[in-house]
């Protein structure tokens, strides 16, 4: 029984990011070079983000939020928006197109994330002895994380990329790429500050991305088309 709630929850974290590459063109253009350079970009910002989280925040003496605290982070996490942005710009890719880059750099960025943030814990916690929903609710927080970084990548492909861009529209795309790049501070604010339970800020992440890539959608196809 553990090992198959093991399984299950393994499937539910990890296997969207193979379903979402297998089921769309990316796997006929083979991006997965992309997807893999930009998860190895990922390690390195993860490491940067290690490195001024230990260098520039103090151990916490509650779980109480911090506005401060939750501030320098916010700045910290700033690195992943210029981490993507070297995986967009500066990476050499296939000739694949602007649509399909920045999707293959927001999968390989979010499946990097998930295998150093929740393979750990999943290992040793889903094979326990007694049921917990927490390790199905972690795998829907890594579906939730899969849509919002492949939003991101598209704002960041939109601002950085997309050059012809209607001027209506620039404004909507850097609030919404503040949004996301900043999802990690909100959540952490629900949690500590109003203390939500984490089925309630799982919900959250859910119907914000959702949202976020209605949104994101709407915008990389109105600047797809040619200006009258």
């Amino acid at each position: 029984m553990t090992v198959f709630h093991f399984f299950n929850c393994a499937v539910l974290t990890f296997g969207p990011h193979a379903v979402y590459y297998s089921a769309t063109p990316l796997s006929e253009y083979d991006t997965l070079g992309t997807s893999v350079k930009a998860a190895v970009v990922y390690l390195g910002t993860a490491l940067i983000k290690l490195v001024c989280l230990a260098t520039f925040l103090k151990v916490p003496e509650n779980d109480m939020f911090d506005p401060y605290q939750e501030l320098l982070k916010a700045l910290i996490g700033l690195v992943d928006f210029a981490g993507i942005y070297f995986a967009l710009t500066q990476l050499t890719h296939r000739n694949i197109s602007q649509h399909h880059k920045f999707q293959a750099v927001g999968l390989g960025w979010a499946f990097a994330d998930s295998v150093l943030h929740r393979l750990a814990p999943l290992w040793v916690g889903a094979r326990g002895l007694e049921f917990t929903w927490e390790y199905i609710l972690q795998g829907l927080e890594s579906n939730a994380n899969l849509v919002l970084t492949v939003s991101l990548a598209a704002m960041g492909s939109l601002i950085w990329l997309r050059k012809n861009k209607p001027r209506t529209l620039i404004p909507i795309i850097y609030l919404c790429a503040f949004i996301l790049a900043t999802m990690p501070t909100t959540t952490s604010y629900l949690k500590r500050g109003l203390g939500w339970q984490l089925p309630n800020v799982v919900s959250f992440e859910l119907f914000t991305s959702l949202v976020m890539a209605f949104i994101s959608w709407q915008l990389f196809s109105a600047c797809q088309r040619p200006s009258v």
